[in-house]
């Protein structure tokens, strides 16, 4: 079976004839099985394929997870800082200060989970109901508020200028102990002269742990809080005394009325919270010598109906100290370490006089030293405005601990950044109490004149922040207290965004001082700072010159334009740090961005220069430098014959306007169901590759920071501009975008007054001071007009911000080119504070 038979054929009959066609059964085995080895090979073509297209895909998978991860993964080297390198242990004298920037008056350490301290106040019996102070707000409408004097290390006199009183806030520390030593407040409140009554103030003092520590309230003579004691890691065993308010130094007690607040807080972004919900009227405020009346203070605690934090750790003891007393008056909150014990005396009263004395005057006498103001002529006002500027920037240093919310193209949602700390100046303590990247080497140019050890560690926390691709957030937002001030739209990080890199300017004057005085004490910690900087800012650097590239060799493009064209005027370029400043109308891959060109090629420099001081290679920054620096490459990418000026290029028109929208109603319908109608752009003019021809701050880049050489034609053009009164030049400084462009003070959307279209920003006339002073001390055909623009707008500037200062209590964000009155975030001594710098005439 299985097998067939042949078939025996009898008879006579002729066999049949064979065809021609058939073929022999071997020959016909033969294709059978190639048939089946072809088959075969299709299907191990297909399996290998699925094989193949299974590994491609968990390989894309891994490579996507992989990816996705680099976002927040930190870079390789060994932290620029030691873990423990701002402990009490290691920096005692840094350990406490005055590190809360977002709030009037407070102090913490610089440690992740710090107790922290504060102040807040209100005025009783007032037309406004609940009128509490604590974060520093623009909408508290303060007559002004600031440090007068602050050395950035051991002490600080602050006045608030509220609107019938001024507070003056007054600090000492003094070391001892293991953990940081002792500090004392001294609070003085006194009426205004134009005040019909004197005022009656709340203030209110308080500890509050932060995730770990724990405090004790003790109380004396029925609601009055004597003390706090507490224990932290960081901090030991230690004690808060709360002194009686007195009418002076010395003087007898005044009558106040006291009370306290115990509870718990579930964050340090909700005390302001805590104490406006336990406030009661049903206190009554009874003076010897005067009526009885209700007044507010904390009572129990009621928190608003919400569910309970799912992780109750979270939960912090909170303590509160409020005195109500009459103006004028004086009290002091003592702070002392249980590991100091041999403290030779209370610092407090006369001790703490004696103190704040020698304090201020070493303060002064180094004020002078390090910028000589005096010797110049300067007035006693305006030395005392340039201590307040200097102040206010050191006693805006805040140490801050979290995690950024970053985003790559890799990630699906954002995801959260290595934990990780940053003492850092913020801009400005109401509206920008964080570190932002490109402000913070502007900063830090001011600060290293006057302690090369802040620039060193501000320095090194923004580089530990690096990840391995070399991005470092532009804007950080660590803690639950830094994000509660920011919009939401603005949280989240995308690593494909850079920012000016202006830490070079602050790393390049340390390299000059510790050429100039290798020596000095101040300067020997910068050669080994910089050999553990170094590995970082190779990294950094890298970064910028790969992603930050332009279409063309050697040119370069900011990412991150807003893409939403059609709101816009001109969509936003926040990477550039000069946000609505006018670029290409259409953003495309085409753009060729003029000021990122400066910039590398000023970060190239400097990286040569720090490479050959470290006995690195240093030939590839060299080279880079050369070739950006070459003035015959920037006009062949950037300069613009028809505006006669240095330009971005892109798909660009001028033939924009924002236009209402129409929104159709059909008839007989309400309009109030339809969308309201919208401001949008309206391109009139089809947009094509040219230069962008708008005349102003960007324009002056290859000028402002060194990349010309002294004897370009350019500088001319550039010096013509610049006096222009109808282009940029100003009697109050340099105005950021020339009155003749089309886009000048124009909306960039309907919510979006211009800000950098027009205006004048301290920041870019400091480069321009700067610039014109080394062009103006540097032999060339421009030198003397170089000299004579540099006397002039230094003049303009120093006038007015001081001017300012003095009219309105602050210093500004940015200032009005057509009367020169300050506008925008106040107090805004961040890169305002330059003014020093260019009044000291130290560039």
């Amino acid at each position: 079976m299985g097998r067939q038979r042949k078939r025996v054929v009898t008879g006579e009959a002729d066999p049949l004839p064979t065809r021609k066609d058939e073929k022999p059964a071997t020959l016909q085995r033969k294709e059978k099985k190639k048939k089946l080895d072809i088959g075969k090979i299709f299907i191990n073509i297909s399996i290998g394929l699925c094989i193949f297209s299974l590994i491609w895909f968990f390989y894309a998978l891994y490579m996507r997870s992989s990816l996705a991860k680099r976002v927040v993964t930190l870079h390789h080297s060994p932290p620029v800082l030691d873990a423990n390198s701002t402990s009490a242990e290691v920096s005692p004298e840094r350990f406490w200060g005055s590190y809360r920037p977002q709030v009037y008056f407070g102090m913490k350490t610089r440690s992740p989970s710090s107790v922290v301290t504060g102040m807040m106040w209100m005025r009783q019996f007032s037309e406004v109901d609940v009128n509490l102070r604590h974060t520093c707000e623009q909408g508290d409408r303060l007559q002004g508020y600031g440090w007068l004097m602050h050395d950035g290390l051991s002490f600080g006199v602050q006045e608030i200028h509220d609107s019938d009183f001024t507070l003056t806030t007054e600090f000492v520390k003094r070391m001892g102990g293991e953990h940081g030593g002792d500090w004392t407040w001294r609070i003085t409140a006194k009426q205004h002269s134009s005040a019909p009554h004197a005022p009656v103030i709340s203030l209110m003092f308080y500890a509050a742990a932060d995730t770990q520590g724990s405090l004790e309230a003790h109380v004396e003579e029925r609601n009055r809080l004597g003390s706090i004691t507490g224990f932290s890691e960081e901090l030991g065993n230690f004690k808060i005394t709360f002194r009686k308010p007195v009418a002076g130094e010395s003087s007898s007690g005044k009558y106040a009325s006291y009370n306290y607040l115990q509870t718990v807080s579930p964050g340090l972004e909700r005390l302001t919270d805590i104490v406006r919900n336990s406030l009661n009227r049903r206190f009554v405020y009874s003076p010897p010598s005067g009526e009885k009346r209700q007044y507010i203070a904390v009572d129990t605690y009621k928190p608003p109906h919400q569910p309970k934090p799912a992780d109750p750790r979270k939960e912090s003891d909170f303590v509160l100290h409020q005195v109500t007393v009459q103006t004028p008056f004086q009290i002091e909150v003592l702070f002392e370490s249980g590991s100091f014990r041999d403290r030779p005396n209370q610092l407090s009263a006369a001790a703490m006089t004696e103190e704040l004395e020698k304090k201020k005057a070493a303060f002064d006498t180094k004020f002078e030293k390090t910028f000589g103001l005096e010797a110049k002529g300067l007035g006693q006002a305006q030395v005392k405005f340039s201590k307040a500027a200097l102040s206010n920037m050191l006693g805006g240093m805040g140490y801050f601990y979290g995690q950024s919310v970053v985003q790559s193209v890799y990630n699906e949602y954002p995801v959260l950044y290595p934990e990780g700390a940053l003492f850092t100046a913020v801009p400005s303590r109401s509206f920008f109490p964080r570190g932002f990247l490109w402000d913070e080497g502007f900063h830090q140019l001011l600060l290293s004149k006057w302690d090369p050890q802040v620039t060193r560690e501000a320095t090194a926390h923004w580089l530990d922040l690096v990840n391995m691709e070399g991005w470092i957030p532009r804007e950080q937002i660590l803690g639950d207290e830094a994000r509660s001030k920011v919009p939401a739209e603005f949280v989240v990080q995308r690593n494909e965004n850079a920012n000016p890199p202006t830490l070079f300017l602050a790393l390049q004057k340390l390299v000059e001082q510790l050429q100039a005085n290798p020596d000095a004490e101040s300067s020997r910690p910068t050669l080994p700072f910089l050999r553990r900087l170094y590995p970082r800012l190779q990294t950094w650097f890298e970064w910028y010159n790969t992603t930050q590239t332009g279409p063309l060799p050697n040119s370069y493009r900011w990412r991150g334009r807003d893409k939403d064209t059609n709101l816009f005027l001109n969509p936003k370029t926040l990477t550039s740090g000069l946000d609505d400043y006018p670029r290409a109308s259409h953003p495309s891959a085409e753009e060729r961005h003029v000021d990122l060109h400066c910039w590398m090629a000023l970060a190239s420099g400097i990286m040569a220069s720090m490479a050959r001081l470290l006995g690195e290679p240093h030939q590839e920054y060299e080279r880079t430098h050369q070739t950006l620096s070459d003035n015959a490459l920037l006009d062949e990418l950037h300069w613009s014959n028809q505006l006669r000026s240095f330009s971005d290029y892109g798909n660009h028109t001028q033939a924009v306007s924002l236009q209402q929208e129409k929104v159709y109603v059909p008839p007989g319908q309400p309009r109030h169901q339809f969308p309201v109608a919208r401001l949008v752009r309206s391109v009139r003019r089809a947009p094509k590759p040219q230069f962008v021809n708008a005349l102003g701050y960007i324009s002056l880049f290859p000028f402002l920071l060194h990349v010309l050489t002294p004897d370009s034609p350019k500088l001319e053009h550039i010096f013509r501009d610049m006096r222009d009164a109808d282009k940029l030049w100003t009697p109050y400084g340099l105005r950021s975008l020339s009155k003749a462009d089309p886009l000048y003070m124009k909306r960039n959307t309907e919510h979006d007054a211009p800000y950098w279209r027009g205006p004048i920003w301290i920041n870019i006339n400091y480069l321009a001071v700067r610039a014109l002073h080394h062009y103006g001390n540097t032999e060339g055909p421009y030198q003397e007009k170089a000299a004579a623009l540099y006397q002039e707008l230094r003049t303009n500037i120093m006038n007015n911000v001081y001017r300012q200062y003095a009219e309105t209590g602050y210093i500004w964000e940015q200032y009005n080119d057509s009367t020169g009155s300050g506008q925008g975030s106040h107090p805004f001594t961040g890169w305002s504070a330059l003014t020093v710098l260019i009044m000291a005439e130290q560039y």
